[in-house]
């Protein structure tokens, strides 16, 4: 999204909103990382985004999710009204919430779900009077601002989750349990934890077991389901660092780079160099 025709309000560089009100074409020809945690509104407008390499699609309405270190590019996009809310982990993760509004939540630090949800009319005028809320509140100097925005904010967030859970049935059984559990451990160890085996025993089930409940839910195996962890942070690191293949695997815990550039190449289809100078 680019800077023109946008008004910021900010509070201590650690949350802030922005609106977008005009119609015309709005594109950047590169791609950002994300450093806070970012929510997009679009109200109305169409176009196509990348996030962490995969494509979207959208047509007016839509609601996105992001979380820092996802890797955002604008394809296209002509964007009427739109809302960006931008917050550091410091203002809003710290604080102790239900577990599906958290920062871990539903919405994000989610990458293996889709990053938006599309709000119906009863929802948007419940989220209307969220930001305009924020607006108005941004506005004042106040006692306890600070406490204010954050209240509007986890509303906000609050009615995200209420929207995602109405469109996308989350189911509760023992099978998704079990993929959420170890989505979180891959999450937590990917760099240093690389096969199956290590993971089930975290788990206390056998690599057999995982995979049956991984076939029953139609997700990828739990060995792609690691790899496909692995590439995109060895992705992010070769845009967005300057370290070269061998810092990057041994970062991601691989102690022969060749064996780690083999293993990118044979699933990207390209050398990790190739890649870096080709995106």
């Amino acid at each position: 999204m680019s800077v023109k025709n946008i008004t910021k309000y900010s509070f201590k560089d650690i949350f802030s909103i922005s609106t977008v009100l005009f119609e015309e074409a709005c594109t950047i020809d590169h791609s950002t990382q994300q450093n806070n945690y970012t929510i997009y509104w679009i109200k109305e407008g169409s176009g196509i985004y990348n996030i962490d390499f995969e494509q979207y699609e959208f047509t007016d309405n839509v609601l996105f999710f992001l979380s820092p270190g996802q890797v955002f590019t604008v394809d296209t996009e002509q964007i009427k009204t739109a809302y960006k809310l931008s917050f550091k982990r410091d203002f809003y993760c710290i604080q102790t919430h239900d577990a599906e509004v958290a920062c871990n939540g539903i919405l994000f630090n989610n990458i293996y779900e889709t990053p938006f949800v599309k709000p119906c009319e009863k929802d948007t005028q419940k989220l209307n009077f969220i930001i305009e809320s924020l607006i108005d509140e941004f506005q004042q100097n106040e006692t306890a601002q600070y406490d204010m925005l954050q209240s509007y904010l986890k509303q906000f967030i609050i009615n995200s989750v209420r929207i995602k859970k109405e469109n996308h049935t989350l189911k509760e059984d023992s099978d998704t349990r079990l993929f959420k559990d170890f989505s979180l451990l891959v999450e937590q160890n990917f760099k240093t934890m690389h096969t199956v085996t290590e993971y089930a025993k975290r788990l206390g089930l056998s690599p057999k077991s995982i995979t049956k409940h991984f076939q029953k839910l139609g997700k990828k195996t739990p060995s792609d389901f690691i790899k496909t962890r692995i590439l995109l942070e060895a992705k992010r690191l070769l845009i967005y660092t300057d370290k070269s293949v061998k810092e990057i695997a041994f970062e991601l815990g691989y102690n022969d780079p060749a064996y780690f550039s083999r293993f990118f190449t044979k699933a990207i289809a390209k050398s990790p160099l190739q890649f870096k100078k080709e995106y």
